[in-house]
C-alpha cells in the first residue's frame, strides 16, 4: 500500500505544472468538507438499487476519458448547434446508471456546497468507488479536475477501442495517450463486471465460415448458449450477455481465467488472449489477482489524470449536461 502515495506524487510530477499543481487529495477539504461523504453515500444508495450502475459509471469514466481527457465532456446533450460526444454512435449504448449516478451526487453536492465540486471529479470518484464496492481495489484519486469547455461527437471515432478492431488497432489507440500494453490489459480487465449488446458479438455466432458457425475461440457449448440468448437480437437490440458469466457481480480477475477456456466474449477478448504482446499479461492476472488489482490500480490513477483541465482551461458546471 506504501507503494501508492508514491505512485501518485510520480504521476502528478508529470502533470505539466498548470495541472499538478491543482489537483490534491484534499481538494474539497475546506470547500466542501463533506463531499467524501456525499459521495460515498450516492454511489452506495445508486448501486443498491440499481446492480448495474457500477458497470455502467466505468465505461462511461473510460469513454470521457479517452475522448478529450478526463473532463466530463461525455456528460454533455446536443443541442440543435452541437451534437455532442454522446450521441456519438459508439456512446449510444452508454447506460443511463452511469449518467444517473453523477446527476444525484452533483444534486446533493449542489446544495451541500453550490458551484464547488466539478462533474468531472464527481464521474472519476463515483468510478472509483463502485469499483471498490464490487470487490474491486481502493485507489486514490486526486482532485481539482475542471470540467471541459468542449463536446463534439465527431472528435469520438477513432478514439475509443471497438471490440471488433484489431489488437494493433487498439494499442495504438492507449499508447497514443502515453498507456503501456500491460496497462492497457489492466485496463481491459473491467470487463470482470457489465454486459456487452448482442449485436456487438453476433458477427461471431451465427454463420461465422462455410465450417463453423460460430467463431472456434468459443468453447462450443458456450458458443450455444450465446446462440439462444442472442436469438431475438434483430428485433430486441437492447438484448445483452455478462461479460464474465462466471462471477459477473465480482470484481475479480475472473475475465482474464475465462479467456483460455474459450468463455470471452468478444472479438477483442479472443485476441487479448491470442496475441502475443497481450498474452503474458492476461496470463498473469489469471494466476495472480493481487497482481491484477495492482496493475489496475495504478492505471487507473493513471487514466484519471489524462487531459485534466484545471484552473481556466475549464469551468465548474452547474448541471453537469450542460455547459454554464
Amino acid at each position: 500500500m506504501a507503494l501508492l502515495p508514491l505512485l501518485l506524487l510520480f504521476l502528478l510530477s508529470t502533470l505539466p505544472l498548470s495541472q499538478s499543481q491543482w489537483l490534491s487529495l484534499n481538494y474539497y477539504k475546506k470547500t466542501c468538507p463533506r463531499f467524501e461523504q456525499i459521495m460515498q453515500e450516492t454511489t452506495t444508495n445508486k448501486q443498491i438499487t440499481s446492480p448495474t450502475t457500477a458497470a455502467a459509471a466505468i465505461r462511461l469514466f473510460f469513454h470521457d476519458c479517452l475522448v478529450e481527457g478526463c473532463d466530463a465532456s461525455v456528460l454533455i446533450s446536443s443541442t440543435p448547434f452541437n451534437k455532442a460526444e454522446r450521441d456519438a454512435d459508439i456512446n449510444l449504448s452508454l447506460p443511463g446508471d452511469g449518467f444517473d449516478v453523477v446527476v444525484r451526487a452533483k444534486s446533493a453536492l449542489e446544495l451541500d456546497c453550490p458551484g464547488v465540486v466539478s462533474c468531472a471529479d464527481i464521474l472519476a470518484v463515483a468510478t472509483r468507488n463502485l469499483v471498490s464496492m464490487m470487490g474491486g481495489p481502493f485507489y486514490n484519486v486526486p482532485l481539482g479536475r475542471r470540467d471541459g469547455l468542449v463536446s463534439r461527437a465527431s472528435r469520438v471515432e477513432g478514439n475509443l477501442p471497438r471490440p471488433t478492431m484489431a489488437m494493433t488497432q487498439i494499442i495504438k489507440i492507449f499508447e497514443s495517450r502515453g498507456f503501456s500494453v500491460q496497462e492497457m490489459v489492466a485496463l481491459t480487465g473491467a470487463h470482470t463486471i457489465g454486459l456487452s449488446h448482442c449485436k456487438e458479438f453476433s458477427a461471431n455466432l451465427y454463420n461465422y465460415s462455410k465450417t463453423s458457425e460460430s467463431d472456434p475461440a468459443y468453447y462450443p457449448k458456450f458458443a450455444e448458449g450465446l446462440r439462444n440468448a442472442c436469438a431475438d437480437y434483430h428485433n430486441n437490440p437492447t438484448l445483452s450477455v455478462f461479460n464474465d458469466i462466471i462471477t459477473p457481480r465480482n470484481f475479480d480477475n475472473m475475465y482474464y481465467q475465462n479467456l483460455p477456456r474459450g468463455l470471452g466474449l468478444l472479438s477483442s477478448d479472443h485476441a487479448l488472449y491470442s496475441d502475443p504482446r497481450t498474452n503474458p499479461f492476461v496470463d498473469l492476472y489469471a494466476k495472480n489477482q493481487t497482481a491484477f488489482f495492482q496493475a489496475f490500480s495504478q492505471a487507473m490513477e493513471k487514466l484519471s489524470l489524462y487531459g485534466v483541465k484545471t484552473g481556466r482551461t475549464g469551468q465548474i458546471r452547474r448541471r453537469c449536461d450542460a455547459f454554464n
